[in-house]
């Protein structure tokens, strides 16, 4: 008898009802009149009255624990059927709408994908770096303005390679080229940081995504028609750009590429601020010594490089005018590119 009470209170507390028929089942196999518990309490009288104590313990906590099993179970189907009758089953499904890509995450995409059809691969690389392959292996000297507190954020100031936030993905292209050798042909996107207030036309965090190609008898005339076919794929194949010469410490010569507005197509707007142009990158070939400080040679190997903000293409093809709703997450905001994304 000890053991068949032992399995019967195995076989309760393993019990999982299915359906209400399955609960009535199982109450009428348990507590019925030729239930298991029932014919239990009818052997009862053939125990010795020394073991009656101990037996009848038993019989009662196996009775209440089925008990308390068919109750719970048994509410747990009321309270579902509750719910149930409160719906109201002719209405049209769930309104709830369906997420979408981010539209800083769907022009790093759509660039990526321009380059990656001219044969570049994605490098990336860590977002906490050091002096060396953020300024120093790139040909900026001790006293250049970039390495002002004022403009980056130090992590660990080491006196001879402090530990940063990277203000560029360029450190990517350094750590590419100390690593491989030509030809390399790699876009690096990523976050950067900077040290800067917060405004409509700054952040102190954006994206980049940067460029490097480096290989034998590179020239200018490959940069520029590297940059046109991105902007004609990027733009439109109306699109026109110029290059105005500027200055970067890691290139040389150095541009800066603008592109024709398409809002006035050229004749100039509030956009565009009457020029008729759109700065959207800076680019250059890159600075023998910036090769000989990664281990490559210069007199045999040459190339180009160019940068451009992923969130000022997305201010330029969208006509958002403040960056700070890209960080914000406002979905007022973000429900306007779903049909674009």
């Amino acid at each position: 008898m000890q053991e068949k009470i032992k399995n019967l209170l195995a076989e309760a507390e393993a019990f999982q009802a299915e359906s209400k028929q399955h609960l009535e089942d199982f109450r009428v196999k348990m507590l019925g009149k030729k239930g298991e518990l029932t014919i239990l309490f009818e052997d009862f009288k053939n125990v010795s009255s020394e073991m009656k104590k101990e037996y009848g313990r038993k019989l009662n906590e196996l009775k209440t624990k089925v008990q308390d099993i068919i109750v719970a179970q048994k509410e747990t189907f009321e309270n579902t059927d509750q719910v149930l009758d409160k719906l109201d089953t002719s209405r049209s499904g769930s309104t709830d709408g369906i997420g979408s890509r981010h539209p800083i995450a769907f022009m790093r995409n759509e660039i990526l994908s321009i380059f990656n059809r001219l044969g570049y691969s994605v490098a990336e690389g860590p977002e906490i770096e050091d002096d060396w392959h953020v300024f120093s292996a790139l040909n900026f000297p001790p006293e250049h303005p970039a390495r002002d507190m004022q403009d980056t954020f130090f992590v660990e100031n080491q006196e001879f390679n402090p530990i940063l936030l990277r203000t560029h993905t360029s450190s990517i292209q350094v750590r590419v080229m100390e690593n491989s050798q030509p030809p390399i042909r790699i876009v690096c996107p990523g976050r950067v940081y900077r040290n800067e207030a917060i405004s409509a036309r700054a952040h102190c965090m954006f994206h980049q995504i940067e460029g490097l190609y480096v290989d034998e008898n590179v020239s200018f005339a490959d940069l520029k028609q590297t940059l046109l076919y991105f902007a004609k794929e990027m733009f439109g194949s109306d699109v026109q750009i110029r290059l105005r010469p500027s200055f970067f410490p890691f290139t040389e010569p150095s541009a800066e590429m603008d592109v024709s507005c398409s809002l006035c197509g050229g004749k100039g707007c509030n956009v565009c601020k009457g020029t008729g142009w759109l700065e959207v990158l800076g680019c250059g070939m890159v600075d023998p010594n910036v090769l000989e400080s990664c281990g490559i040679d210069s007199k045999k190997y040459n190339g180009f490089a160019f940068g451009m903000g992923v969130e000022r293409l997305v201010m330029l093809k969208y006509q958002i005018k403040d960056l700070r709703l890209y960080f914000e997450n406002d979905v007022r905001f973000l429900k306007q590119f779903e049909a674009s994304l």
